[in-house]
């Protein structure tokens, strides 16, 4: 029997990655199984058998014998004169089976068949690799570079599944180029026309969390407990850290001797500056330990409002904003409080004017951003260099440099 390339179709369709080779058999025998309706009008008296070590097919049709002017259905039945000319000794009443080769379906079809198998099997590993995506959400995975573009990355998985890293899912000191080996956390996975799309990522903060899990035996083993993580990806990084067990540090097993364990998380993230922090129900504490390294005299909370104003000597006002402000944005992300930072000694100076006495010339939103920053007073703002303000708020150049006309004008 001429199986037309089958052999070597199904030799393709038994090597796909993630089908088994049940799901493919099934497959095939649908595939005939419409042929054969289609030629024959049903396939209830056909029997389709595949061989799954070599793609052998075989095809066996069975008929009942019946009286000659008897016969209903050609389908299901064959006249006795008929049978005769194929099988002498058929009688009446018996099962004429008889083998149904791929040539007499003709070329045309079985090369439509052989489309068909095709397209179906893709559809099928498509599904598969969603399914196993779509259940490693969260998970780390590794991959090499297979093309760079402006807006996002292909990455290729071992087994060659494509992974896309966007821009916006990389840090802002990645830098690939074809080859290179990536680690990212599956972030998302859905089916965008009938395809799968795996969209990882390297600034999420379940990527870290994942590095954490990887580095210290104690999380993984659940002795510590991450309670929360915030980040500004390739700057800074805090993470609440919690242990049931008195007897283990949570910090310390964190950071390990000498910061050997939290080395390679800071290099895998391109030296961002992690701290980890020991959690605690004390709100007060808490958000002092978010404000790491600054050092905080006092702190007045509202609970109500979820804000927190937080007093520092004027030394220690710096470190609490940190560069860019990403200390004290990240603290209030990780506390879930609006920090507002003073300096402790700002009503002692009676040569300061506070920024509210300025609520008639500077709107009130700008006061708040800069308040927010710890700079509550004219002095405070008049301190920094307008590059510096635009760094440290979110305002426009334009905004700050009419800001500090104005408060010059008050010492003039």
């Amino acid at each position: 029997m001429s199986n037309i390339n089958l052999i070597d179709s199904f030799q393709e369709f038994k090597d796909f990655k993630n089908i088994d080779r049940p799901t493919v058999i099934s497959v095939l025998e649908e595939v005939f199984r419409s042929m054969l309706r289609k030629r024959f009008g049903t396939d209830e008296n056909c029997d389709v058998i595949v061989n799954p070590d070599n793609g052998d097919l075989e095809i066996w049709r069975t008929r009942m014998v019946m009286e000659d002017g008897f016969s209903e259905d050609d389908d299901l039945e064959i006249e006795l004169a008929e049978v005769k000319k194929l099988d002498p000794d058929m009688e009446v009443g018996d099962e004429f089976i008889e083998q149904i080769t791929l040539e007499s379906f003709g070329r045309r079809a079985i090369l439509a068949a052989r489309q068909t198998l095709v397209s179906k099997v893709l559809e099928l590993e498509k599904d598969e690799i969603f399914k196993k995506y779509k259940d490693r959400v969260g998970e780390i995975v590794s991959g090499e570079v297979y093309q760079v573009w402006k807006k996002e990355t292909l990455v290729l998985d071992d087994e060659g599944n494509e992974l896309l890293l966007p821009k916006t899912e990389q840090i802002p000191a990645d830098f690939y180029k074809k080859g290179d080996s990536v680690r990212a956390v599956i972030k998302e996975v859905e089916m965008v026309n009938a395809s799968p799309k795996i969209i990882i990522s390297r600034t999420a903060p379940e990527f870290l969390q994942r590095l954490f899990e990887m580095e210290v035996p104690e999380i993984f083993d659940g002795l510590i407990t991450i309670k929360n993580i915030v980040r500004e990806p390739g700057e800074r990084a805090k993470v609440a850290v919690e242990s049931y067990d008195d007897r283990i540090d949570p910090v310390g097993a964190c950071v390990g001797m000498k910061g050997s364990r939290i080395h390679g998380i800071v290099r895998e993230l391109k030296n961002e500056n992690i701290d980890v922090i020991n959690y605690t129900n004390n709100l007060s504490l808490f958000i002092t330990r978010a404000l790491s390294p600054a050092k905080i005299t006092s702190i007045k909370l509202d609970d109500v409002d979820k804000k927190a104003a937080v007093y520092l000597k004027p030394d220690q006002v710096s470190l609490a904003i940190g560069r860019g402000g990403h200390n004290i944005k990240l603290a209030g992300k990780l506390t879930g409080y609006e920090i507002d930072v003073y300096r402790e000694n700002a009503d002692e100076d009676e040569e300061d004017v506070d920024l509210e006495e300025f609520a008639d010339e500077i709107d009130g939103w700008i006061i708040d951003e800069l308040k927010r920053v710890g700079l509550d007073t004219a002095k405070s703002v008049l301190a920094l260099n307008a590059e510096e303000l635009v760094k440290r708020t979110d305002l426009e150049e334009t905004t700050v440099e009419e800001v500090l006309g104005v408060l010059r004008a008050e010492f003039e």
